[in-house]
């Protein structure tokens, strides 16, 4: 099968575990990429990172500006809703890919930022093996109606780490905290972090990530 590009960083010994972590609105697989020193992850926790490159869309509809995004930004729910479908599929073709390298579904987590956690949240809940959590940073829930309806049982009550910056211009923390609210009403273990930044990653929320993917792979 045919895979999205992306950028496969592995530990030194054979992984364990992996986390498949979506960038944002007009980046790149290598925005994330550079994080991994600061993680610091434990000796002994072997996980391979893959960091998919978004295809090039227009980042609203008609423009023939081309960018990387996982959807366009449109008025159009069920223009958005298609491609964050199509984003989805591809992401879970590269969970299928993990499997066959021998990761076990829960030994993987889905992360990602501001549309890239959209894209995480919206394929962690449908997919229907139990994945090992669900990494959402400056991001909401797209579609609660939709999602109730396709989350497989499978993921129930997994973890999920939102974590959003109180002055987010972007995504306004409030969107965040109800995507919180919803995605507990959901039956799911949501943890909840909020900093003094904007739409963006800081020194605490990193040591925060690495927590939770300490929690979720021991």
């Amino acid at each position: 099968m045919k895979l999205i590009d992306h950028i496969e960083v592995g530990s030194v010994e054979e992984p364990q575990f992996s986390v498949i972590w979506l960038h944002g609105f007009g980046a790149d697989g290598h925005d994330f990429e550079a994080i991994l020193p600061e993680l610091k992850i434990p000796l002994g926790l072997n996980i391979r990172f893959i960091f998919p490159h978004a295809p090039f869309r227009s980042p609203v509809p008609d423009s023939d500006e081309k960018i990387r995004a996982w959807y366009s930004i449109s008025s159009n729910s069920e223009s958005t809703g298609k491609e964050i479908g199509e984003s989805s599929k591809e992401i879970r073709l590269l969970i299928e890919a993990e499997e066959e390298k021998g990761i076990r579904p829960e030994n993987i987590i889905l992360a990602g930022f501001s549309q890239g956690g959209v894209i995480a949240i919206h394929t962690g809940l449908r997919y229907e093996k139990r994945i090992g959590g669900i990494l959402a940073l400056s991001t909401y829930l797209n579609d609660f109606d939709n999602t109730q309806a396709e989350m497989s049982d499978e993921n129930l009550a997994i973890p999920v780490m939102l974590a959003h910056g109180r002055y987010d211009p972007v995504i306004p923390i409030v969107r965040g905290a109800t995507s919180r609210e919803n995605l507990i009403r959901l039956g799911l273990d949501v943890r909840w972090f909020d900093y003094q930044m904007a739409h963006e990653v800081c020194r605490e929320e990193i040591i925060d990530i690495t927590a939770f993917f300490v929690e979720v792979f021991q």
